[in-house]
């Protein structure tokens, strides 16, 4: 399984579900959009239900559909060229057969006629590019983050989401009648005027403090509170998800991250290439005449906007509101509507001010269901240009932090200090969990789905002091062990704030043997939910008995992933391994870390793996060596994005560089080891985006062993035998088909986000991405290292060589978002295709949930 694969997505998913199970019965309003002059279909007119969100665009003939629960309301369509169009819907006889005709409308500027519609689209001598030009000029000129020395603000934020057009009928229904109490806390959208169900709600306070010279941004929390749903989640994992996912939009960014995608903004110096841009007409906007200026990008499904800015017609091009929408057949997962609304203010020197930024999302899973409804609002209050007066506000080493009251603020201060009232319901959330958790149906199915998502079984009804897992590993299999069965567990903060315990047992019922491992742990500061949580400083002590799998590294995931077990090549190049270790580890907020590992460890031989000693005298059989070996890594990798799971880190996103070095020493004698060993590792990793065009994930790697050593010390590649898609491994290498002693290594791919399938006709309707990657492996066995009777080091096991001065590479092309959640890649090997027992090509497989 793809451990890029966001727990959100799932958590939207699962509610979605929910939603789904819940709404309401559909109507259908169907039909088609044309021009009522040529009468030829309109392509890409927005078509909703007035005051609501609900809506949809015409395909490229003109069609549209409409879902909703009511049969009552005003239909609107408005496009940019044609005069807007509205009319009651109960004025068509029949609403699954709607014709409209649009009449077209002209815009004029600088006495320059344009017609957006039925006409070839043309950057050459259009007004609109030349203004929309001027503007991008002029975006960085009053940038008070740039051109100030000191700016700070406050900022609140609102965010909640809600199960969308809430059914209340029902609730009247099977095993719905348990939670009839619902409806008292149904409540009317502010937005849609429609029914919905708050099922979450968030409010944080924030303090921000720029500083031109030294660069510095520091984020104060004041005041946060949350309750809803998302409580099964770590708080700090939906941080930092949200944080990813609803990122504060900056318009005058080149690219606009928004659901771990960049999308193109309409002022970014690509605009003119990637969007349209019409000339509307000119408003008025807070006493100032303001040009209204239309935007569509050129290709519907891409990674952009449509919408409109609202710009001054002075010498500053100062965009007093932006008003962004998604287009209806985006390549975008789970989103189904997306609005943006910011607004802007100027000081007397022109330096502008974000007052509001509000995004409202429809998330669902199908067409038909009825989804969350999410909205973010973000107000800013109280800018000011001085230096801060608060102490050591630049001194702190978090770049975000929280006050420790923050968690604690009472209703009288949300009540005085927010910046916009509560609306109708949302402060009853709480409330109602109350007395959802006191139906045993939802409790247990919260308690599942919190189980899911962490991982670990909890041992107990409220706090658990241990919980039982990871559930992935307790049941796997491989060919020396057979059928393997785990049983693991750890202890929470709950137990002990600093020290924390974990152990596992597994078995096989092939070698009958007993594996094992402990662990004792002492964190330096208290943890809130486990000792993975960032920043660790701690040290550990490990005692390990296992199998150690021979060119097999699991980079990415537990190698008990059940996922794993099915195996394209037969997994038996295996050593019995017992290993102590001492670890020593200290992360900072800058994020930067460092780790000593001192470890004392002993390896034994198998029928699948032996060490054969090479002697004049005849070769000897041993039964194990061992190993004390000292190994210190340094790591750097600022504004790093990760999910904190109990057991291991997922990164959020690749967009923090990662650069690390290691180095491993042993002394012969010392502590019983059998030999001199030195290793030295570098690497490097980084997302790479191409704006609205993909990204490259790539990984690259390099190293050497300084000393004469057997093979099983030496750089041993990392071979998948699994049919599933792993980063930082060849899904066509045999385990132990090469060694080398001098290695470098890449790993290079390119995720397109449907850059050719959205251009294709019929195929861009499947929402399908293009995958492409190109890895490989560059390295030498130095002479030193292969066994002679001088060096009595190991013989080489059968199928085992070396590298030449030609790489080990492949290359795969792939589809991804196959039904939203599968990636498909077909691998070629492309070099030392004679290599005995090898395969040349294949197909792999992955789960991968992305916006």
């Amino acid at each position: 399984m793809d451990n890029k694969i966001k727990f959100i997505p799932l958590f939207v998913f699962i509610l979605c579900l929910f939603s789904s199970g819940i709404e309401a019965q559909t109507n259908l309003i169907k039909g088609v959009v044309v021009d009522s002059i040529t009468a030829e279909p309109v392509s890409y007119v927005s078509v909703y239900l007035k005051g609501t969100t609900i809506g949809a665009m015409t395909d490229d003939n003109g069609n549209f559909e409409i879902h909703t629960t009511t049969t009552k309301g005003t239909l609107i369509i408005s496009c940019i060229g044609y005069k807007e169009y509205s009319a009651s819907l109960s004025s068509f006889k029949n609403i699954e057969d709607v014709n409209i005709k649009l009449v077209p409308t002209q815009y004029q500027l600088a006495e320059v006629l344009i017609k957006p519609k039925k006409e070839k689209y043309s950057k050459k001598n259009n007004p609109a590019v030349e203004f929309v030009k001027n503007v991008i000029d002029n975006r960085n000129e009053n940038d008070p983050k740039k051109t100030k020395d000191y700016y700070s603000y406050e900022r609140y934020e609102k965010f909640s989401y809600a199960l969308n057009e809430f059914d209340e009928k029902k609730l009247e229904k099977g095993v719905m009648k348990k939670f009839n109490f619902i409806s008292q806390y149904i409540d009317t959208s502010e937005i849609s005027g429609l029914p919905i169900l708050t099922v979450s709600k968030k409010e944080m306070l924030e303090e921000n403090y720029y500083r031109k010279s030294p660069s510095d941004h520091k984020k104060i929390v004041t005041a946060t509170r949350r309750e809803g749903l998302d409580e099964v989640i770590s708080e700090s994992n939906l941080e930092t998800f949200f944080g990813e996912v609803f990122k504060e939009v900056d318009i005058y960014e080149n690219n606009i991250s928004l659901f771990i995608q960049r999308f193109v903004s309409p002022i970014s110096s690509i605009g003119p290439s990637f969007y349209k841009y019409y000339l509307m007409d000119t408003v008025m906007i807070d006493g100032e005449k303001c040009q209204d200026l239309g935007f569509v990008p050129m290709n519907s499904e891409s990674f952009g906007f449509t919408g409109h800015l609202y710009i001054t017609l002075d010498s500053t091009y100062f965009i007093k509101r932006a008003h962004l929408n998604i287009p209806k057949n985006i390549n975008l997962n789970f989103v189904d509507f997306m609005s943006i609304d910011q607004e802007f203010s100027r000081t007397e020197d022109n330096t502008r001010i974000l007052t509001k930024d509000d995004v409202i999302v429809e998330f669902k899973v199908t067409e038909k269901s009825k989804g969350i409804h999410a909205r973010r609002l973000n107000t800013y209050k109280k800018h000011s240009f001085d230096k801060p007066t608060k102490d050591g506000v630049f001194d702190h080493p978090e770049d975000s932090y929280v006050e420790d009251i923050a968690r604690f603020r009472d209703e009288n201060f949300w009540t005085e200090h927010r910046h916009t009232p509560i609306q109708g319901k949302e402060n009853n959330v709480k409330k109602m969990l109350q007395e959802l958790r006191e139906v045993p149906l939802f409790y247990w199915t919260e308690k599942l789905v919190s189980t899911i998502i962490a991982g670990y079984i909890p041992t107990s009804k409220d706090t658990s002091l241990v919980e039982i897992g990871p559930m992935n590993t307790m049941i796997s299999g491989n060919a020396v062990e057979g059928a393997r069965m785990r049983f693991g567990a750890l202890t929470t903060p709950a137990l002990n704030k600093r020290w924390f315990g974990g152990a596992y047992l597994a078995y096989g019922t092939r070698d009958q043997e007993f594996k094992y491992q402990g662990q004792l742990e002492y964190s330096f500061h208290d943890k809130k939910e486990h000792q993975n949580e960032f920043p660790i400083h701690s040290i550990k002590a490990m005692y390990t008995y296992d199998v150690d799998q021979l060119g097999q590294q699991y980079l990415f995931t537990n190698k008990d992933n059940i996922v794993l077990s099915l195996k394209r090549k037969k997994d038996d190049r295996t050593l019995y391994q017992r290993k102590a270790e001492i670890l020593y580890k200290k992360e900072f907020y800058s994020g930067f870390s460092y780790s000593l590992n001192l470890r004392h460890k002993n390896e034994y031989g198998t029928d699948y793996v032996r060490f054969e000693q090479v002697r004049k005298d005849g070769n000897v059989l041993l039964k194990n060596y061992q190993m004390a070996e000292a190994e210190l890594k340094l790591r750097y990798s600022p504004n790093e994005k990760f999910v904190q799971m109990k057991s291991r880190r997922i990164p959020l996103t690749m967009d923090a560089p990662v650069f690390y070095i290691s180095h491993t020493y042993a002394r012969k004698g010392i502590l019983g080891s059998d030999y001199n060993f030195n290793r030295t590792e570098i690497g490097f990793e980084k997302r790479i985006w191409l704006s609205a065009f993909g990204y490259f994930d790539t990984y690259f790697k390099a190293g050497k062993i300084w000393d004469a050593v057997p093979f099983t010390l030496l750089e041993i590649p990392n071979a998948n035998l699994s049919y599933t898609i792993q980063p930082q491994s060849y899904s066509l290498m045999n385990p132990v088909e090469f060694i080398n002693d001098e290695y470098g290594s890449w790993d290079i791919t390119y995720f397109m986000n449907g850059l050719i399938f959205n251009r294709l006709p019929v195929i861009k309707f499947l929402k399908w991405r293009e995958v492409a990657s190109f890895k490989g492996l560059v390295g030498r066995l130095s002479d030193k290292n292969l066994p002679t009777a001088e060096n009595n080091f190991f013989v080489l096991p059968e199928g085992c060589g070396t590298l030449s001065r030609m790489p080990y590479m492949e290359a795969t092309v792939g589809i991804e978002n196959i039904f939203k959640l599968l990636r498909v890649d077909y691998v070629w090997r492309l070099s030392y295709r004679n290599n005995p027992n090898i395969s040349h090509n294949g197909v792999r497989i992955s789960m991968h949930i992305t916006f």
